[in-house]
């Protein structure tokens, strides 16, 4: 990741290579496909979905993979479909070289949204 400082989600996108920028573009398309009402933005320099004020998931790119952060305290649901894709601090890595999970990334926002909406009963 460079040390810029983005402004926009399209800032963040547009400072990678063609390929990464067009996984970029699925990966928030997917996102907000899944949380229409969720807020864009950026936070920690990464593209960031926040619902309710709360952070729903974030994501970056680096060299090799796509970090996608955020993931369901109630992840005993996913533990296997997410296995291959683990990485540090219950992060997710995607790596470049393979397909995208979106149907997975799909799955865990809206069980992350259910979580915040559960919080704030």
């Amino acid at each position: 990741m460079s040390a810029k400082k983005f402004e926009t989600i399209d800032e963040y996108i547009e400072s990678f290579p063609e390929n990464v920028q067009s996984v970029l573009e699925k990966l928030r398309a997917t996102v907000q496909e899944a949380a229409p009402e969720a807020v864009q933005s950026i936070s920690y320099d990464m593209p960031t979905f926040k619902l309710n004020g709360k952070r729903l998931v974030y994501f970056s790119a680096w060299k090799n993979h796509i970090g996608f952060y955020s993931i369901p305290k109630g992840n005993e649901t996913f533990r296997k479909e997410l296995s291959p894709y683990e990485g540090e601090k219950g992060s997710l890595r995607f790596p470049l070289e393979k397909p995208i999970p979106y149907d997975l990334v799909k799955k865990i926002v809206t069980f992350r949204m259910k979580e915040i909406q559960d919080e704030n009963k």
